[in-house]
């Protein structure tokens, strides 16, 4: 049964659209810039003010696209969304005092909060994004030249909406023009891929069924991992670990994590037809397509329908994927001592351990302070006929990935950092020699996972890099108060 939940005092009218409620998309930009005249800058933003979509517009927005669905009426109905977010650099640009978005920390320790380091310098320290010789990270140019101090986020049913919105942007603030108050560092459009593989990322696999629930903004919650505190999305709510802290001001906002990921499908194609498992846990022998096909699920820990093999192990079932009351009731946590269903490393297991850490001696408490809100999207184009015969990317495309959460340190960068990219979490294995490895998607750093077949869970199985960041930012999306009456020069 699914259980429903009383509203909270979250007010709706004061926060981003995108943090809970997801802005309504077909197609989306990122709008990354620059400012160059602070004080026209914060002039021009209240003229930008009135297009920022809040949770209470998104909620809005989903009932009009409900009805017109119900109406049967052609096509998709017209609508559009913008949300705006600053980087620590922005902040400093507009003479903004965010110290207290950052956490109290030992100065001495010699540790710096990831806002205020930015991820250009992240990236390498802590991501173990690819760096080049000079020790920049391997990103592209566009990244690595200038200073990004922000991020407008535009959404929309179509290319068209989104354009007009985009040029109307410009004009607010005199883009291409003497007397611009900003410039452009780049664009980047993702699309909601077409037909039956809308809402699957580039590797074919479905996406985003485990957002957290939040307290205060969902009223019914499908059994599965508990909701979490609305502090664990949105700051100055129980479950910030900051609550107490945080100005007037940076109350109601949240962290956004951006990253541009470049995904190599032909080159994991081409693995997982390279490396079949060769019979199931159940004994019964693979045919190529079915041990590639199993290969893959247990690379991500779901299948490419989205059931989870920790309830369907060996066998895709797309009537559990479907059903939003069973295709996230799991936890892990009955198989501690083994990877014969789920290996310790696969994806949605590293990324989100579930009970796995919940349960002494080994574990180290509950998950919820690490949950994060994932809003990306796909962008690029459909495979060639040319990529599938050589198994050899010659066109980008990827993940725009994009989460909020209320501590870079407890969601975005811990889940990459300490779990993703370390061999030996979870911190437990069913033998000693069936060491986890790195996540297999997203792990940076020497690739190699044990778990993947599951009648020999000690096998490490090396891996090339598929997910390749090129770019990325840490922004801070501030409630209509915090833009109003503090980002905003007063009028």
């Amino acid at each position: 049964m699914a259980t429903i939940l009383p509203t909270t005092t979250l007010d709706f009218n004061n926060i981003q659209g995108d943090i809970l409620g997801g802005l309504p998309k077909r197609t989306e930009t990122f709008f990354l810039f620059e400012i160059i005249n602070a004080t026209k800058f914060r002039k021009d933003l209240n003229k930008l003010i009135p297009l920022v979509k809040t949770v209470a517009g998104v909620l809005k927005d989903r009932k009009d696209i409900e009805d017109h669905r119900k109406k049967r009426l052609p096509g998709l109905l017209r609508l559009t969304g913008v949300n705006i977010s600053f980087s620590h650099l922005g902040f400093i640009k507009l003479g903004i005092d965010d110290s207290s978005l950052r956490p109290p920390v030992d100065p001495h320790a010699g540790v710096l909060d990831p806002f205020e380091l930015g991820q250009k310098i992240d990236a390498v320290i802590n991501l173990g994004d690819p760096t080049k010789h000079n020790g920049d990270p391997d990103w592209d140019e566009s990244f690595l030249r200038g200073h990004i101090h922000g991020v407008i986020v535009i959404t929309g049913d179509s290319h068209a909406s989104v354009n007009k919105k985009k040029s109307e942007i410009e004009v607010i603030f005199g883009a291409h023009t003497p007397n611009a108050s900003l410039k452009e560092i780049t664009s980047i459009r993702g699309d909601v891929r077409p037909g039956d593989q809308a809402a699957h990322e580039h590797f074919g696999f479905l996406d985003g069924i485990s957002n957290p629930a939040v307290i205060g903004f969902d009223t019914v919650i499908n059994p599965g991992p508990r909701p979490v505190n609305p502090g664990v999305l949105v700051t100055g709510h129980p479950g910030d670990p900051f609550e107490i802290g945080r100005a007037d001001w940076a109350k109601d906002g949240s962290f956004l994590a951006f990253r541009y990921l470049f995904q190599k499908a032909p080159e994991f194609n081409t693995f997982l037809k390279k490396h079949p498992i060769s019979e199931d846990g159940n004994g019964k022998v693979l045919t190529p397509e079915e041990g590639s096909e199993l290969l893959g699920a247990r690379m991500f820990g779901r299948w490419k329908s989205g059931a989870p093999i920790d309830i369907t192990p060996f066998k895709d079932d797309p009537i559990l994927a479907a059903d939003s009351k069973r295709n996230n009731n799991f936890a892990f946590e009955g198989e501690r001592s083994s990877q014969f269903k789920c290996p310790f490393a696969a994806h949605i297991r590293k990324t989100n351990p579930r009970d796995d850490l919940e349960v002494p001696p080994t574990g180290t408490g509950s998950v919820e302070a690490n949950r994060i809100m994932r809003r990306g999207i796909q962008f690029g184009p459909e495979l060639t006929t040319h990529e599938k015969a050589m198994g050899i990317t010659e066109h980008g495309r990827g993940v725009l990935f994009a989460c909020y959460q209320s501590s870079l340190v407890n969601g975005f960068q811990l889940q990459q950092q300490t779990w993703s990219n370390n061999p030996k979490f979870p911190p437990f294995t069913g033998k000693p020699n069936e060491l986890p490895g790195l996540d297999p998607i997203i792990g940076q750093g020497s690739r190699s996972m044990s778990g993947l077949d599951p009648l020999n869970p000690e096998a490490q199985l090396a891996l090339p890099n598929f997910v390749v960041p090129r770019g990325g930012e840490y922004f801070f999306a501030p409630s209509l108060h915090g833009l109003k009456g503090t980002i905003a020069a007063r009028t």
